[in-house]
């Protein structure tokens, strides 16, 4: 059985109530894909990471997000407009704390927490319009997900319903 890339795409504003918003539209999409709740826990999780990264280091005015299932892969992927201090998102997207940050202090802390979660992530140059408006930065993480294709996840997809003798 083969199954056909799911997508979802969706942009907010860049502010740090945006992060609540983006969770619950991650929540809303990989339960109508029905992706059990361990993997949409951890895509939630991941998510707010990612998302909250864009918000505070960057001066963007937006952060655009995408969600994609393809087969046991789930895939989010967190884009800001750039405009912000190189220094301090360097080490947002490196997971070190920049240098005037103390050791107890909380930045790097949710890459650090996204390398453990995602089986695979990384930072890429967002993709916008012509080469001057290519100074975002898109943040993407990768694990594995399971679907569950109703009330019992090993049961598979749901019988299709036959039609009653009159």
């Amino acid at each position: 059985m083969t199954t056909r890339p799911l997508r979802d795409a969706f942009h907010l504003p860049a502010r740090d109530t945006s992060v609540a918003v983006a969770r619950a539209r991650v929540l809303d999409k990989l339960r109508e894909w029905c992706v059990d709740e361990e993997s949409s826990a951890d895509a939630q999780l991941l998510m707010s990471e990612l998302f909250t990264n864009a918000v505070r280091h960057t001066d963007s005015e937006k952060v655009s997000c995408e969600l994609w299932v393809i087969g046991v892969r789930l895939r989010l992927e967190v884009a800001d407009e750039g405009s912000g201090s190189e220094q301090i998102r360097t080490a947002a997207c490196t997971g070190s704390a920049p240098p005037s940050e103390d050791e107890d202090g909380e930045s790097g802390r949710g890459l650090l927490l996204v390398s453990v979660l995602a089986d695979d992530w990384g930072v890429r140059p967002a993709h916008r319009g012509g080469a001057q408006e290519n100074t975002g930065h898109a943040v993407w993480a990768e694990l594995e997900c399971h679907r569950t294709f109703g009330s019992d996840p090993a049961s598979g997809p749901a019988p299709t319903p036959r039609p009653r003798p009159h």
